[in-house]
């Protein structure tokens, strides 16, 4: 292997991890944002019900910091992702393969949704009680 081949193993890697690293972010920002109003109503849609549903609702003062946490890791990610350059990857390596972007791109679409989910809640729930 030559000297450039042995340096851009560990740039790639480092660029996985923080794709990684922002999407499972993102996804647990957006957990964390919507398990005061969007949580309880998916139990409760499924028909799991119980006294400790109404705690969650004590989640509910924090949802902009998480939904502002969850939000700058989605844009990172979003930024690494679609947006920076793609070194080259060799073969066989886990870039190389199509599933890992996928698996990375549904995360941060789905922390998405959720995120906005949670933040207009007050819109849409009505409609399902």
């Amino acid at each position: 292997m030559s000297k450039i081949e042995i340096e851009a193993e560990p740039v790639q890697g480092a660029a996985d991890r923080r794709k990684t690293l922002f999407a499972a972010g993102g996804v647990i920002g957006a957990i964390l944002a919507s398990v005061c109003c969007v949580g309880p109503l998916v139990l409760l849609t499924l028909g799991i019900s119980g006294a400790w549903i109404g705690t969650l609702t004590a989640f509910e003062p924090y949802k902009p910091i998480f939904a502002v946490i969850a939000f700058a890791f989605i844009g990172l990610g979003f930024r690494q992702v679609y947006f920076k350059s793609k070194p080259a990857c060799e073969e066989g390596s886990y870039c190389a393969r199509p599933e890992s972007a996928l698996i990375t791109k549904t995360a941060l679409w789905l922390a998405t949704v959720l995120v906005v989910l949670a933040l207009t809640i007050n819109w849409w729930a009505p409609l399902f009680y």
